[in-house]
């Protein structure tokens, strides 16, 4: 077994604009502070580069204010790169912004074209043996099969699974440990979609500690969840905890902050 699907030697991440209080909600819990949006965002990217990794940061971009959760935009895979085709209709251009990025580093970036597919980045769990895809308000039947289409040459299989109702993305409820070991809520395990996984589970009343990120030696989390973070560090993880609430705000986490990926030329 291999551990291309968490062991990186890249990552891309887009500081917060001043628009990102007209971001993309479920809820409406509150206005985002933008200074503390800027302070939790340099701990996340100082948290990648201490892993050796070469991270690059990119300039805000005041006219997508959803663009610092660049996860959305592309699927980043050792062979090659596929960029997105994001659900919300005021993210499509974020895709196309970043593809010059991507192909700056990769040789082989791809892109999803159907008019009528949708597929976001933070919907797709990529482990060391499969693609999962959780079928979302952001990501459709078309945008999976289109997607499973232009990684079948990579030699990748993509699972098509359910996200929860009232869940925005896949990962809002899961991620990646290691090659054998997914955290997630137990709504989200309960439909079966990890068996053949070892689950840890976010503690009662921590679902929202599910979107964290392996990044080679460190599982990066958001702050505030106690219960979930000792379940990690007993299990044997060395966690990170980073300062979220402001990106919690407009329903992004820890993986949405960033591509990473280790890229051929």
């Amino acid at each position: 077994m291999t551990d291309r699907s968490f062991r990186f030697t890249h990552a891309i991440s887009r500081k917060p604009s001043a628009s990102i209080i007209d971001g993309l909600r479920a809820v409406d819990v509150g206005t985002p502070d933008l200074d503390l949006f800027h302070s939790h965002h340099a701990d996340y990217v100082q948290a990648l580069k201490d892993t050796g990794a070469e991270v690059t940061v990119l300039d805000a971009l005041d006219a997508y204010p959803d663009a610092v959760f660049v996860e959305d935009t592309a699927l980043c895979l050792r062979e090659g790169a596929i960029v997105m085709r994001p659900g919300a209709p005021s993210r499509l251009g974020e895709a196309a912004e970043m593809a010059p990025h991507l192909k700056a580093l990769y040789g082989d970036v791809r892109a999803i074209s159907g008019a009528d597919s949708y597929i976001e980045g933070g919907d797709i769990l990529t482990t060391e043996t499969e693609i999962l895809v959780g079928r979302s308000e952001r990501t459709n039947a078309a945008g999976i099969e289109e997607l499973r289409g232009l990684v079948a040459d990579w030699g990748y299989t993509v699972r098509e699974v359910i996200t929860p109702e009232g869940v925005l993305h896949f990962k809002t409820d899961c991620s990646l440990l290691d090659g054998e070991t997914v955290l997630a809520t137990e709504r989200l395990a309960a439909s079966g979609c990890f068996e053949g996984y070892k689950v840890i589970y976010t503690a009662a009343g921590e679902e929202a500690a599910a979107n964290t990120i392996r990044f080679n030696d460190l599982v990066l989390m958001p702050a505030g969840f106690p219960a979930t973070r000792d379940r990690l560090i007993q299990a044997g993880y060395t966690v990170r905890e980073i300062g979220n609430s402001e990106a919690a705000k407009l329903d992004g986490g820890m993986s949405c902050l960033s591509l990473r990926f280790t890229p051929t030329r």
